[in-house]
């Protein structure tokens, strides 16, 4: 990844360089290629730099390229510097002429946030940017859609859209299928899968048969009418998560006239979308949300391998008087009426009848007490119990030291005048010792918690089962979400 035009072959010299000319040894390097850095989540190199230095290897300086190729946020930069801290390394940032070794943590608090206003600005003028390709009708960037090629701008910096006609034809064919002759997105990508049209590989795609998902893709990019769409879809934020964001689509977003050829007019795509706005839609569920499809995903395909789902068929009476009673039934994830993709297992067995056969097997087995014995000395063979004891023990001894240790410092830092230089210090000590605490405290609750009767997990399972018949379809749901 580049930054600021440093290629990252650039970048690794200069920190090179850097760590040359403060006599620095490197002993290993750690590379993210092609991730942003937007947060610590996703980049693995940078987690294992972090576990090599908790692991106790000698290491004193971290070197990056620049202090946003640390962390891209303030919290996450200040976060993870204590953290370093902590095993007595200090950060060399190349670019921003930054050595902590040298400076306070104030100063690495405003270099934060500056860093983090300065990738925010980034964001806003590289949205402006991508408006501004839009509005003369160029690719807004990454792979174009099924139908088209990128090719190079004569005149312009940019890139435009280019008919590849062979996979436009197949586009032309889903619209035709879906407005005039009248069929739905399984429907269009079953008749196309049947006589043997195949997908062109494209993007990181190489899956060649049509599914309904591909279809619906097809059917709803205004680009094929020669559009270029403007935030059709939006990264916010996941509220009541730090950092954490989601791609939403917008039902409101730009349209510019684009510089390439339309595939269909605009007047299909228009009925088209009428005709999507109509059926595309959820419909409202009739049968009972209480059901409980208990073997839905742990069931497999007896033909291909793939998962089976829960499924409800409720069918209307002809004298309009009322419906049908409910079917449910198990049918496999890949069949032909779901998606386009092939399979040849066309059956679709009852779930009453499928899961009372599971279900009395399962009686018979918790009615014979050999199997019960096996089942408790399997479930308590997991967990070694003196293993346990002891090192519960190690971290109940490892508490008392750690409150003690705050008793001591209390007393020095009652000592010392607030002015002096030890006084904040003693604080933070205090500090890091009672998040030690706190930490050890919740490991203790959690193995405290961990030990307790396999015995009557398995008595409680196995009263469940005795008396599955009789209890109702809700409590069988709760049951089938937990064990």
């Amino acid at each position: 990844m580049q930054v600021d035009g440093y290629s990252l072959e650039a970048q690794k010299k200069r920190c090179e360089a850097q760590a040359e000319f403060n006599d620095i040894d490197v002993i290993r390097y750690f590379s993210d290629e092609g991730q942003s850095g937007k947060s610590i989540e996703g980049r693995e190199e940078f987690k294992r730099m972090i576990e090599y230095i908790e692991a106790g290897e000698k290491v004193d300086y971290i070197i990056v390229f620049k202090l946003s190729r640390f962390g891209r946020n303030t919290r996450d930069i200040l976060e993870v510097f204590e953290k370093i801290q902590d095993y007595g390394v200090d950060l060399i940032c190349v670019e921003d002429n930054i050595d902590t070794s040298k400076m306070g943590k104030f100063i690495m608090t405003l270099l934060g946030a500056i860093s983090e206003m300065e990738r925010n600005n980034i964001v806003v003028q590289t949205m402006a940017g991508r408006k501004m390709k839009a509005s003369k009708g160029l690719w807004n960037g990454g792979q174009p859609p099924y139908g088209y090629s990128l090719v190079q701008m004569k005149d312009e910096k940019g890139k435009m859209l280019k008919i590849n006609e062979e996979a436009a034809e197949h586009v032309r064919m889903i619209y035709d299928l879906f407005l005039n002759q009248n069929k739905g997105l399984a429907s269009t990508a079953k008749y196309m899968n049947d006589r043997g049209y195949r997908r062109k590989p494209y993007k990181n795609n190489k899956y060649e048969l049509f599914t309904d998902s591909f279809v619906k893709q097809v059917l709803d990019n205004p680009v094929y009418m020669g559009k270029i769409a403007y935030e059709r879809r939006k990264t916010e934020k996941i509220k009541g998560q730090r950092d954490k964001y989601h791609t939403v689509k917008q039902e409101e977003y730009s349209l510019y006239d684009g510089l390439h050829e339309a595939i269909i007019s605009e007047e299909m795509w228009n009925s088209v979308h009428e005709k999507r706005q109509k059926t595309g839609v959820a419909f409202e569920k009739k049968y009972s949300l209480d059901h409980a499809h208990l073997l839905s995903t742990i069931l497999k395909c007896p033909a291909c391998g793939a998962s089976m789902y829960g499924n409800v068929t409720r069918c209307k009476k002809k004298d309009g008087t009322g419906y049908y009673k409910d079917e449910f039934r198990y049918v496999c994830k890949h069949r032909k009426s779901v998606d386009g993709q092939l399979c040849t297992f066309s059956k679709q067995p009852a779930q009453d009848r499928v899961d009372m056969e599971v279900f009395d097997a399962l009686i018979d087995a918790f009615n014979n007490d050999n199997f019960i014995e096996e089942m408790k000395d399997k479930m308590n063979t997991k967990v070694d119990t003196d293993k346990q004891e002891q090192e519960m023990k190690g971290l109940q001894d490892t508490q008392r030291q750690r409150i003690r240790e705050i008793e001591m410092i209390s007393k020095r830092r009652d000592a010392l005048h607030h002015e002096d230089p030890m006084y904040d210090m003693k604080y933070d000590e205090l500090l890091v010792v009672k998040e030690e605490i706190k930490k050890l405290d919740a490991k203790i609750r959690k193995e405290i918690k961990s030990t307790a009767s396999y015995a009557d997990a398995v008595k409680e399972i196995s009263n469940i089962i005795l008396h599955w018949r009789k209890i109702t379809d809700q409590e069988k749901t709760d049951f089938s979400k937990v064990h």
